[in-house]
């Protein structure tokens, strides 16, 4: 597919209660929080890869009736590899529902890459939710991106038996060079990282949990963001389309709508931004109103 702007994404993310996005074209879900299933429907049947950001129980808990409606070979859960609840999930599910073994789980470290379509990879990407040393992998953000060879600019003017001789000689590796585009991020539970995981991305899918500055709380918690962070990041790097989620339900619709509005004229954000609100469902993300216009 080349249009992935006009990607079909859905969700529901409420903090501490449920988080879950799917990805219809793609076949990929990213974290799966109660109610996935009773709201995809048969629609689940499309989804062939998830990817499981960490272990919180508002990110996974769907995964059991998903995977009792939905094993079979070919399907693959991707977690945070040093993630213990994980491999104990899997082998509860495995003796609850004999069926379900068909299913794959796969540990995976930071900076993985996993194509779930042809030249269409997801890339494992380490954040700083959960404190933990360097070489441990507990919480992941993810990146979907296009790896597409392009033949290289010093043999673009040659005729194309030219570069047929060449290829014959050195391989076709040697005319070509991989041309990576980001197409799709998703940051998962974390508080802001590193800027440039995101720079160049077509579609952002990034949590918010505050409003305001929680110090305190980040202090002494697992970390997330809040709002006027994110906002701040997406001024200083390239994004085309900025898609809100996590936010906490103690702050009502026009608190957070508002919220926006203001920051995006601090920070004269033109993009266009969509928001998942606290206990909503939005089947087309990118369909739902723009809420900075």
């Amino acid at each position: 597919m080349n249009n992935f702007n006009q990607l079909r994404i859905g969700g529901y993310s409420t903090a501490l209660f449920s988080t879950w996005f799917f990805v219809e074209e793609l076949g990929l879900l990213f974290d799966a929080g109660d109610g996935v299933s009773s709201t995809l429907l048969q629609k689940s049947r499309k989804i062939k890869n998830v990817f499981i950001s960490h272990a919180d129980r508002d990110h996974l808990t769907g995964l059991l009736q998903f995977n009792q409606l939905n094993a079979r070979e070919g399907l693959v859960i991707h977690y945070p590899a040093d993630s213990g609840s994980f491999p104990a999930l899997a082998e509860f599910m495995k003796r609850f529902d004999w069926h379900v073994k068909g299913t794959l789980w796969k540990p995976i470290q930071e900076n993985h890459d996993f194509e779930i379509k042809p030249k269409i990879f997801v890339r494992s990407i380490r954040n700083s939710h959960i404190p933990v040393a360097e070489g441990i992998t507990k919480s992941l953000s993810y990146l979907v991106q296009t790896k597409t060879p392009k033949l290289k600019v010093e043999f673009q003017r040659l005729s194309g038996n030219e570069i047929k001789k060449i290829a014959l000689e050195k391989g076709r590796e040697y005319l070509t060079q991989i041309e990576t585009k980001n197409i799709l991020g998703y940051s998962g539970d974390t508080s802001i990282d590193h800027y440039d995981h995101w720079n160049n991305t077509k579609i952002l899918i990034h949590e918010a949990t505050f409003l305001d500055n929680h110090e305190k709380l980040n202090n002494h918690a697992n970390k997330h963001s809040n709002l006027e962070e994110v906002i701040r990041m997406i001024s200083e790097i390239k994004v085309e389309k900025l898609i809100l989620s996590h936010f906490s339900s103690r702050y009502s619709k026009s608190e957070i709508d508002a919220t926006i509005r203001k920051l995006c004229k601090t920070y004269r954000i033109d993009i266009p931004i969509y928001r998942i609100l606290p206990g909503e469902v939005c089947l087309d993300i990118l369909s739902s109103e723009i809420i900075n216009r």
